[in-house]
Protein backbone atom coordinates (compact mmCIF):
# COMPACT_ATOMS: atom_id res chain seq x y z
CA UNK A 1 0.00 0.00 0.00
CA UNK A 2 2.70 2.39 0.83
CA UNK A 3 0.69 4.56 3.19
CA UNK A 4 0.62 5.42 6.74
CA UNK A 5 -1.36 7.87 9.19
CA UNK A 6 0.42 9.64 11.99
CA UNK A 7 -0.15 12.47 14.50
CA UNK A 8 -0.20 15.89 12.66
CA UNK A 9 2.86 17.74 12.36
CA UNK A 10 3.30 20.97 10.38
CA UNK A 11 5.35 20.69 7.30
CA UNK A 12 7.76 23.77 8.34
CA UNK A 13 8.68 21.84 11.87
CA UNK A 14 9.09 18.70 10.62
CA UNK A 15 11.80 19.89 7.94
CA UNK A 16 12.81 22.49 10.97
CA UNK A 17 13.11 19.79 13.64
CA UNK A 18 14.71 16.46 11.10
CA UNK A 19 16.62 18.82 8.75
CA UNK A 20 15.80 17.09 5.48
CA UNK A 21 16.85 20.27 3.42
CA UNK A 22 15.66 21.00 0.16
CA UNK A 23 13.54 24.11 -1.11
CA UNK A 24 10.25 24.57 1.13
CA UNK A 25 8.19 26.09 -1.65
CA UNK A 26 4.48 27.67 -0.23
CA UNK A 27 2.64 28.32 2.94
CA UNK A 28 3.01 26.08 5.46
CA UNK A 29 0.82 22.74 5.98
CA UNK A 30 -0.58 20.13 8.67
CA UNK A 31 0.66 16.78 7.66
CA UNK A 32 -1.21 13.83 9.02
CA UNK A 33 -0.39 11.24 6.97
CA UNK A 34 2.15 10.07 4.50
CA UNK A 35 1.74 8.21 1.10
CA UNK A 36 3.63 7.46 -1.87
CA UNK A 37 0.48 5.92 -4.08
CA UNK A 38 -1.95 9.14 -5.34
CA UNK A 39 -4.35 6.17 -5.19
CA UNK A 40 -4.45 5.72 -1.85
CA UNK A 41 -3.93 9.35 -0.87
CA UNK A 42 -6.30 10.37 2.50
CA UNK A 43 -6.63 14.17 3.76
CA UNK A 44 -3.62 15.51 5.17
CA UNK A 45 -1.28 13.26 3.28
CA UNK A 46 2.30 14.10 2.68
CA UNK A 47 2.83 12.53 -1.23
CA UNK A 48 5.95 11.63 -1.89
CA UNK A 49 6.92 11.81 -5.87
CA UNK A 50 8.91 8.42 -6.29
CA UNK A 51 9.91 7.55 -9.77
CA UNK A 52 10.17 3.99 -10.68
CA UNK A 53 11.12 2.16 -13.62
CA UNK A 54 8.18 2.58 -15.51
CA UNK A 55 6.58 5.24 -13.84
CA UNK A 56 6.93 8.59 -12.59
CA UNK A 57 4.91 9.91 -8.99
CA UNK A 58 5.63 13.92 -10.43
CA UNK A 59 2.84 12.69 -13.16
CA UNK A 60 0.28 12.16 -10.51
CA UNK A 61 0.76 14.76 -8.31
CA UNK A 62 -2.42 16.83 -9.36
CA UNK A 63 -4.19 13.52 -8.43
CA UNK A 64 -3.18 13.04 -5.05
CA UNK A 65 -3.89 17.02 -4.27
CA UNK A 66 -7.53 16.45 -5.77
CA UNK A 67 -7.79 13.12 -3.19
CA UNK A 68 -6.37 15.43 -0.24
CA UNK A 69 -2.61 15.77 -0.07
CA UNK A 70 -1.78 18.88 2.17
CA UNK A 71 1.56 18.98 0.74
CA UNK A 72 3.87 17.39 -1.71
CA UNK A 73 7.42 15.91 -1.57
CA UNK A 74 9.12 16.08 -4.95
CA UNK A 75 12.47 16.47 -6.59
CA UNK A 76 11.28 18.26 -9.97
CA UNK A 77 9.34 21.00 -10.71
CA UNK A 78 5.82 20.50 -9.99
CA UNK A 79 2.42 23.39 -10.31
CA UNK A 80 0.03 22.50 -7.58
CA UNK A 81 -1.70 24.65 -4.76
CA UNK A 82 -0.53 23.15 -2.38
CA UNK A 83 3.16 23.20 -0.43
CA UNK A 84 5.99 21.49 -2.09
CA UNK A 85 9.34 20.53 -0.28
CA UNK A 86 11.77 19.75 -2.84
CA UNK A 87 14.60 17.54 -1.97
CA UNK A 88 17.66 16.58 -4.62
CA UNK A 89 16.32 12.69 -4.64
CA UNK A 90 12.95 11.66 -3.10
CA UNK A 91 13.83 8.23 -2.91
CA UNK A 92 16.66 8.97 -0.65
CA UNK A 93 14.95 11.11 1.73
CA UNK A 94 11.50 9.13 1.58
CA UNK A 95 12.43 6.43 4.31
CA UNK A 96 14.21 9.30 6.33
CA UNK A 97 10.87 11.26 6.65
CA UNK A 98 8.56 8.34 7.13
CA UNK A 99 10.29 7.30 10.17
CA UNK A 100 10.54 10.94 11.86
CA UNK A 101 6.58 11.17 11.13
CA UNK A 102 5.98 8.07 12.92
CA UNK A 103 8.21 8.81 16.18
CA UNK A 104 11.44 6.87 14.81
CA UNK A 105 10.34 3.84 15.74
CA UNK A 106 13.28 1.81 15.19
CA UNK A 107 14.98 3.48 17.69
CA UNK A 108 12.97 1.78 20.85
CA UNK A 109 14.29 -1.96 19.35
CA UNK A 110 17.09 -4.02 18.60
CA UNK A 111 17.35 -3.46 14.95
CA UNK A 112 19.36 -6.82 12.58
CA UNK A 113 19.90 -6.46 8.85
CA UNK A 114 20.83 -9.65 7.04
CA UNK A 115 21.72 -9.52 3.38
CA UNK A 116 23.26 -11.92 1.13
CA UNK A 117 22.60 -13.59 -1.88
CA UNK A 118 21.48 -17.00 -0.20
CA UNK A 119 20.66 -17.69 3.14
CA UNK A 120 18.78 -14.29 4.54
CA UNK A 121 15.50 -16.24 5.68
CA UNK A 122 17.05 -19.33 7.28
CA UNK A 123 19.52 -16.77 9.24
CA UNK A 124 17.26 -14.22 10.35
CA UNK A 125 14.90 -17.07 11.21
CA UNK A 126 17.83 -18.58 13.23
CA UNK A 127 19.00 -15.16 14.72
CA UNK A 128 15.03 -14.95 15.47
CA UNK A 129 14.76 -18.38 17.53
CA UNK A 130 17.72 -17.01 19.80
CA UNK A 131 16.95 -13.45 20.42
CA UNK A 132 13.35 -15.01 21.57
CA UNK A 133 15.43 -17.11 23.87
CA UNK A 134 16.99 -14.39 25.33
CA UNK A 135 14.27 -12.63 26.19
CA UNK A 136 13.27 -10.45 23.35
CA UNK A 137 9.92 -10.35 22.13
CA UNK A 138 11.31 -10.50 18.40
CA UNK A 139 9.60 -9.80 14.94
CA UNK A 140 11.39 -11.13 11.89
CA UNK A 141 10.52 -9.67 8.86
CA UNK A 142 11.52 -10.90 5.13
CA UNK A 143 10.17 -13.28 2.28
CA UNK A 144 8.01 -15.41 4.42
CA UNK A 145 6.20 -12.23 5.88
CA UNK A 146 5.05 -9.91 2.75
CA UNK A 147 4.99 -9.33 -0.68
CA UNK A 148 8.28 -7.90 -1.12
CA UNK A 149 11.61 -9.53 0.94
CA UNK A 150 12.22 -5.78 2.19
CA UNK A 151 9.03 -3.51 2.62
CA UNK A 152 8.69 -0.19 0.40
CA UNK A 153 10.01 2.38 2.84
CA UNK A 154 6.64 4.10 3.89
CA UNK A 155 5.21 0.43 4.77
CA UNK A 156 8.78 -0.21 6.49
CA UNK A 157 8.37 2.05 8.91
CA UNK A 158 4.46 1.63 9.35
CA UNK A 159 5.56 -2.03 10.37
CA UNK A 160 8.22 -0.80 12.67
CA UNK A 161 5.76 1.57 14.42
CA UNK A 162 3.40 -1.38 14.89
CA UNK A 163 6.28 -3.45 16.51
CA UNK A 164 7.40 -1.16 18.56
CA UNK A 165 3.41 -0.67 19.56
CA UNK A 166 2.81 -3.55 20.50
CA UNK A 167 5.86 -4.41 22.75
CA UNK A 168 8.59 -5.75 20.00
CA UNK A 169 12.24 -5.14 21.58
CA UNK A 170 13.96 -6.57 18.67
CA UNK A 171 13.46 -6.91 14.76
CA UNK A 172 15.46 -9.03 12.50
CA UNK A 173 14.85 -8.15 8.80
CA UNK A 174 16.18 -9.66 5.57
CA UNK A 175 17.18 -6.82 3.15
CA UNK A 176 17.23 -6.99 -0.57
CA UNK A 177 19.74 -5.43 -3.12
CA UNK A 178 16.67 -3.67 -4.44
CA UNK A 179 15.85 -2.46 -0.89
CA UNK A 180 19.38 -0.98 -0.39
CA UNK A 181 19.47 0.62 -4.17
CA UNK A 182 15.98 1.85 -3.36
CA UNK A 183 16.83 3.65 0.14
CA UNK A 184 13.92 1.38 0.87
CA UNK A 185 15.58 0.91 4.65
CA UNK A 186 16.72 4.95 4.69
CA UNK A 187 15.74 5.88 8.18
CA UNK A 188 16.96 2.80 10.09
CA UNK A 189 20.18 2.44 11.57
CA UNK A 190 20.84 -1.34 12.16
CA UNK A 191 22.90 -2.83 15.31
CA UNK A 192 24.20 -5.00 13.56
CA UNK A 193 24.06 -5.85 9.78
CA UNK A 194 25.03 -9.87 8.80
CA UNK A 195 25.89 -10.43 4.91
CA UNK A 196 25.67 -14.08 4.32
CA UNK A 197 27.19 -14.74 1.02
CA UNK A 198 27.67 -13.65 -2.74
CA UNK A 199 27.03 -15.11 -5.94
CA UNK A 200 25.57 -14.32 -9.35
CA UNK A 201 21.24 -12.72 -8.93
CA UNK A 202 19.18 -9.72 -9.54
CA UNK A 203 21.61 -8.73 -12.95
CA UNK A 204 18.54 -7.63 -14.62
CA UNK A 205 18.17 -4.95 -12.65
CA UNK A 206 21.77 -4.06 -11.43
CA UNK A 207 23.37 -4.60 -14.44
CA UNK A 208 26.21 -6.18 -13.40
CA UNK A 209 27.95 -7.66 -10.33
CA UNK A 210 30.08 -5.30 -9.28
CA UNK A 211 26.64 -2.87 -9.04
CA UNK A 212 25.20 -5.76 -7.03
CA UNK A 213 27.70 -6.18 -5.19
CA UNK A 214 27.91 -2.79 -3.90
CA UNK A 215 24.49 -2.40 -3.59
CA UNK A 216 25.18 -4.71 -0.68
CA UNK A 217 28.12 -3.10 0.65
CA UNK A 218 25.97 -0.08 1.19
CA UNK A 219 24.83 -1.96 4.22
CA UNK A 220 28.16 -1.80 5.98
CA UNK A 221 28.35 1.96 6.46
CA UNK A 222 27.96 4.16 9.49
CA UNK A 223 25.03 5.65 7.99
CA UNK A 224 23.35 2.37 7.83
CA UNK A 225 24.50 0.22 10.66
CA UNK A 226 26.65 0.19 14.02
CA UNK A 227 28.28 -3.12 13.37
CA UNK A 228 28.69 -5.96 11.26
CA UNK A 229 28.85 -9.39 10.45
CA UNK A 230 30.22 -11.12 7.52
CA UNK A 231 30.95 -14.15 5.56
CA UNK A 232 35.31 -14.48 5.84
CA UNK A 233 35.10 -17.38 3.64
CA UNK A 234 34.65 -14.85 0.77
CA UNK A 235 37.21 -12.83 0.07
CA UNK A 236 34.58 -10.61 -2.20
CA UNK A 237 32.94 -9.70 1.12
CA UNK A 238 35.86 -9.90 3.88
CA UNK A 239 36.82 -7.18 1.53
CA UNK A 240 34.50 -5.23 3.98
CA UNK A 241 36.63 -5.76 7.15
CA UNK A 242 38.51 -2.99 6.14
CA UNK A 243 37.30 0.44 5.33
CA UNK A 244 33.60 -0.03 6.35
CA UNK A 245 34.05 2.39 9.10
CA UNK A 246 32.37 0.58 11.95
CA UNK A 247 33.36 -2.86 14.08
CA UNK A 248 33.63 -6.02 11.92
CA UNK A 249 33.20 -9.49 12.66
CA UNK A 250 33.93 -12.26 10.65
CA UNK A 251 32.57 -15.69 10.89
CA UNK A 252 34.03 -19.16 8.71
CA UNK A 253 33.07 -22.45 7.97
CA UNK A 254 36.89 -23.42 9.87
CA UNK A 255 35.01 -22.20 13.36
CA UNK A 256 33.17 -25.34 13.60
CA UNK A 257 34.72 -28.12 14.67
CA UNK A 258 33.47 -32.12 14.63
CA UNK A 259 30.84 -31.13 12.42
CA UNK A 260 28.01 -34.41 11.89
CA UNK A 261 25.33 -33.76 9.23
CA UNK A 262 22.01 -34.95 8.02
CA UNK A 263 19.30 -34.32 5.32
CA UNK A 264 17.48 -33.39 8.72
CA UNK A 265 19.85 -31.88 11.24
CA UNK A 266 23.54 -30.28 11.48
CA UNK A 267 25.23 -30.56 14.81
CA UNK A 268 28.95 -29.26 15.47
CA UNK A 269 31.34 -27.39 18.33
CA UNK A 270 31.82 -23.46 18.16
CA UNK A 271 34.46 -22.03 20.49
CA UNK A 272 34.01 -24.44 22.68
CA UNK A 273 30.08 -24.39 22.49
CA UNK A 274 28.28 -27.56 21.96
CA UNK A 275 25.47 -26.36 18.76
CA UNK A 276 22.68 -28.56 17.20
CA UNK A 277 20.19 -27.30 14.51
CA UNK A 278 17.30 -29.29 13.71
CA UNK A 279 18.17 -28.23 10.14
CA UNK A 280 20.06 -30.48 7.09
CA UNK A 281 22.71 -29.09 4.75
CA UNK A 282 25.86 -27.51 4.32
CA UNK A 283 23.73 -23.85 3.94
CA UNK A 284 22.36 -24.69 7.39
CA UNK A 285 25.92 -24.39 8.80
CA UNK A 286 27.00 -21.60 7.36
CA UNK A 287 23.70 -19.79 8.30
CA UNK A 288 24.05 -20.94 11.77
CA UNK A 289 27.17 -19.74 12.47
CA UNK A 290 26.25 -16.64 10.86
CA UNK A 291 23.50 -16.06 13.13
CA UNK A 292 25.55 -17.01 16.55
CA UNK A 293 28.17 -14.76 15.67
CA UNK A 294 25.50 -11.99 15.01
CA UNK A 295 24.16 -13.17 18.54
CA UNK A 296 27.33 -13.21 20.30
CA UNK A 297 28.12 -9.03 19.07
CA UNK A 298 24.54 -7.95 20.43
CA UNK A 299 25.21 -9.66 23.81
CA UNK A 300 23.62 -13.01 23.62
CA UNK A 301 24.74 -15.76 26.23
CA UNK A 302 26.19 -19.32 24.85
CA UNK A 303 23.36 -20.44 26.24
CA UNK A 304 21.04 -18.50 24.67
CA UNK A 305 22.53 -19.27 21.22
CA UNK A 306 23.02 -22.82 21.65
CA UNK A 307 18.93 -23.36 23.45
CA UNK A 308 17.84 -20.70 20.53
CA UNK A 309 19.53 -22.81 17.90
CA UNK A 310 18.44 -26.48 19.25
CA UNK A 311 14.57 -24.57 18.80
CA UNK A 312 14.49 -22.76 15.71
CA UNK A 313 11.23 -24.07 13.70
CA UNK A 314 12.54 -25.28 10.21
CA UNK A 315 11.87 -22.72 7.59
CA UNK A 316 9.89 -23.89 4.68
CA UNK A 317 11.35 -24.40 1.42
CA UNK A 318 14.91 -24.14 2.80
CA UNK A 319 16.60 -27.97 2.98
CA UNK A 320 12.85 -29.37 3.54
CA UNK A 321 12.45 -32.64 3.54
CA UNK A 322 9.04 -34.71 2.16
CA UNK A 323 8.08 -36.98 4.58
CA UNK A 324 7.07 -40.39 2.71
CA UNK A 325 8.03 -44.24 3.86
CA UNK A 326 8.82 -45.26 0.01
CA UNK A 327 12.21 -45.58 0.87
CA UNK A 328 14.05 -42.39 -0.31
CA UNK A 329 14.23 -38.87 0.74
CA UNK A 330 12.59 -35.72 -0.53
CA UNK A 331 14.16 -32.16 -0.23
CA UNK A 332 12.52 -28.88 -1.65
CA UNK A 333 15.06 -26.05 -1.80
CA UNK A 334 14.65 -22.25 -2.70
CA UNK A 335 18.06 -22.52 -4.05
CA UNK A 336 17.46 -20.59 -7.70
CA UNK A 337 21.33 -19.22 -8.10
CA UNK A 338 23.92 -20.98 -9.66
CA UNK A 339 25.91 -20.57 -6.49
CA UNK A 340 22.88 -21.85 -3.83
CA UNK A 341 22.26 -24.93 -6.08
CA UNK A 342 25.78 -25.81 -6.04
CA UNK A 343 25.90 -25.48 -2.57
CA UNK A 344 22.21 -27.80 -1.83
CA UNK A 345 23.83 -30.28 -4.51
CA UNK A 346 26.78 -30.55 -2.42
CA UNK A 347 24.96 -30.71 0.97
CA UNK A 348 22.69 -33.50 -1.11
CA UNK A 349 25.71 -35.26 -1.93
CA UNK A 350 27.36 -35.07 1.43
CA UNK A 351 24.06 -36.69 3.60
CA UNK A 352 22.97 -39.40 0.72
CA UNK A 353 25.16 -42.55 -0.62
CA UNK A 354 22.40 -42.72 -3.28
CA UNK A 355 21.59 -40.86 -6.70
CA UNK A 356 20.39 -37.46 -6.74
CA UNK A 357 17.36 -36.96 -9.20
CA UNK A 358 17.10 -33.50 -9.38
CA UNK A 359 14.13 -31.32 -10.85
CA UNK A 360 14.77 -27.41 -11.39
CA UNK A 361 14.62 -24.81 -13.64
CA UNK A 362 14.61 -20.47 -14.15
CA UNK A 363 12.52 -18.04 -13.53
CA UNK A 364 11.18 -15.85 -16.91
CA UNK A 365 11.68 -12.39 -16.95
CA UNK A 366 14.66 -12.54 -15.07
CA UNK A 367 18.45 -13.06 -15.52
CA UNK A 368 19.10 -14.64 -18.26
CA UNK A 369 22.85 -15.44 -17.78
CA UNK A 370 22.27 -17.71 -15.09
CA UNK A 371 20.11 -20.21 -16.85
CA UNK A 372 23.25 -22.13 -18.60
CA UNK A 373 25.38 -21.40 -15.42
CA UNK A 374 22.85 -23.48 -13.41
CA UNK A 375 22.26 -26.44 -16.16
CA UNK A 376 26.13 -26.96 -16.00
CA UNK A 377 26.06 -27.43 -12.50
CA UNK A 378 22.84 -29.78 -12.57
CA UNK A 379 24.64 -31.59 -14.97
CA UNK A 380 28.10 -31.95 -13.45
CA UNK A 381 26.76 -33.00 -9.38
CA UNK A 382 23.21 -34.32 -9.93
CA UNK A 383 22.79 -37.95 -11.23
CA UNK A 384 19.50 -37.69 -13.07
CA UNK A 385 18.08 -34.24 -14.42
CA UNK A 386 14.80 -32.73 -14.78
CA UNK A 387 14.40 -29.57 -16.47
CA UNK A 388 11.03 -28.07 -16.00
CA UNK A 389 9.14 -24.62 -15.28
CA UNK A 390 9.86 -22.64 -12.33
CA UNK A 391 8.00 -19.12 -13.11
CA UNK A 392 8.27 -18.47 -16.18
CA UNK A 393 5.90 -15.44 -16.02
CA UNK A 394 5.76 -14.13 -19.46
CA UNK A 395 8.41 -16.13 -21.11
CA UNK A 396 7.78 -19.27 -23.26
CA UNK A 397 8.85 -22.24 -20.48
CA UNK A 398 10.46 -24.20 -23.90
CA UNK A 399 12.86 -21.10 -24.43
CA UNK A 400 13.73 -20.87 -21.27
CA UNK A 401 14.49 -24.45 -20.63
CA UNK A 402 16.56 -24.48 -23.85
CA UNK A 403 18.33 -21.90 -22.64
CA UNK A 404 19.15 -23.92 -19.56
CA UNK A 405 20.32 -26.71 -21.79
CA UNK A 406 22.89 -24.59 -23.82
CA UNK A 407 25.29 -24.78 -20.46
CA UNK A 408 25.39 -28.70 -20.22
CA UNK A 409 28.57 -30.06 -22.31
CA UNK A 410 28.47 -33.50 -20.66
CA UNK A 411 27.49 -35.61 -23.49
CA UNK A 412 27.03 -38.56 -20.68
CA UNK A 413 24.58 -36.35 -18.94
CA UNK A 414 21.40 -38.09 -17.77
CA UNK A 415 19.21 -34.55 -18.60
CA UNK A 416 15.20 -35.02 -19.84
CA UNK A 417 12.90 -32.42 -20.15
CA UNK A 418 9.30 -31.84 -19.11
CA UNK A 419 7.71 -28.26 -18.93
CA UNK A 420 4.72 -29.16 -16.62
CA UNK A 421 6.44 -29.13 -13.10
CA UNK A 422 3.96 -31.47 -12.01
CA UNK A 423 4.32 -34.18 -14.10
CA UNK A 424 8.80 -33.30 -13.72
CA UNK A 425 7.91 -34.00 -10.24
CA UNK A 426 5.77 -36.69 -10.26
CA UNK A 427 8.37 -38.28 -12.80
CA UNK A 428 11.49 -37.58 -10.56
CA UNK A 429 9.80 -39.74 -7.67
CA UNK A 430 8.16 -42.38 -10.07
CA UNK A 431 12.21 -43.12 -11.07
CA UNK A 432 13.66 -42.74 -7.50
CA UNK A 433 14.72 -46.07 -5.66
CA UNK A 434 15.65 -46.77 -2.10
CA UNK A 435 18.82 -44.59 -0.88
CA UNK A 436 18.14 -42.37 -3.49
CA UNK A 437 17.41 -38.43 -2.64
CA UNK A 438 14.68 -36.41 -4.59
CA UNK A 439 15.64 -32.85 -4.81
CA UNK A 440 13.43 -30.29 -6.41
CA UNK A 441 14.63 -27.00 -6.40
CA UNK A 442 14.31 -23.14 -7.29
CA UNK A 443 10.58 -22.22 -5.77
CA UNK A 444 10.93 -23.71 -2.18
CA UNK A 445 8.15 -22.34 0.40
CA UNK A 446 5.99 -20.45 -2.81
CA UNK A 447 2.24 -21.90 -2.96
CA UNK A 448 1.92 -20.48 -6.60
CA UNK A 449 3.37 -20.75 -10.18
CA UNK A 450 3.25 -17.75 -12.16
CA UNK A 451 2.30 -19.07 -15.84
CA UNK A 452 1.42 -15.99 -18.69
CA UNK A 453 0.97 -13.48 -15.63
CA UNK A 454 -1.10 -15.51 -14.01
CA UNK A 455 -0.64 -16.72 -10.63
CA UNK A 456 -1.57 -20.46 -10.74
CA UNK A 457 -2.18 -22.56 -7.21
CA UNK A 458 1.04 -24.82 -6.86
CA UNK A 459 3.49 -25.98 -3.63
CA UNK A 460 6.13 -28.39 -4.62
CA UNK A 461 6.23 -29.70 -1.12
CA UNK A 462 2.58 -30.78 -1.88
CA UNK A 463 2.62 -31.79 -5.62
CA UNK A 464 5.52 -34.27 -4.41
CA UNK A 465 3.67 -35.51 -1.03
CA UNK A 466 0.82 -36.43 -3.44
CA UNK A 467 3.17 -37.88 -6.06
CA UNK A 468 4.15 -40.02 -2.92
CA UNK A 469 0.91 -40.70 -1.71
CA UNK A 470 0.31 -41.90 -5.13
CA UNK A 471 3.30 -44.12 -5.59
CA UNK A 472 2.90 -45.98 -2.64
CA UNK A 473 -0.91 -46.42 -3.86
CA UNK A 474 0.00 -48.29 -6.65
CA UNK A 475 1.81 -50.75 -4.96
CA UNK A 476 -0.95 -52.19 -2.52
Amino acid sequence: MARASCPPVALSTLKAIHGFGGSHEGVDAVVSGISQDSRDVQPGDLFCCIRGESFDGHRFVDDAVRAGASAVLADNDVAVDVPVMRVGNVRSVIGHVASALLGRPSTSMVMVGVTGTNGKTSTATMLGSILGTAGHSVEVLGTLTGVRTTPEAIDLQSRLRTCADGGTTAVVMEVSSHALAQHRTSGVVFDVAVFTNFGRDHLDFHGTEESYFAAKASLFTRDNARAGVVNGDDARIASLMTGAGIPMTAFSRADAADVSMSATSVSYRWDGLAVSVPMGGEFTLMNSLAAAQCARVLGCSDDAISRGLANVVPVPGRFEPVAGDLGFDVIVDYAHTPESLEGLLASVRAVSPGRIILVFGCGGDRDRGKRPLMGEVAARLADSVIITSDNPRTEEPDSIIDQIKDGISRLDADVQTEPDRAVAIASAISRAERGDIVVIAGKGHETTQEIAGTLHPFSDADVARSAMTGRKGSRT
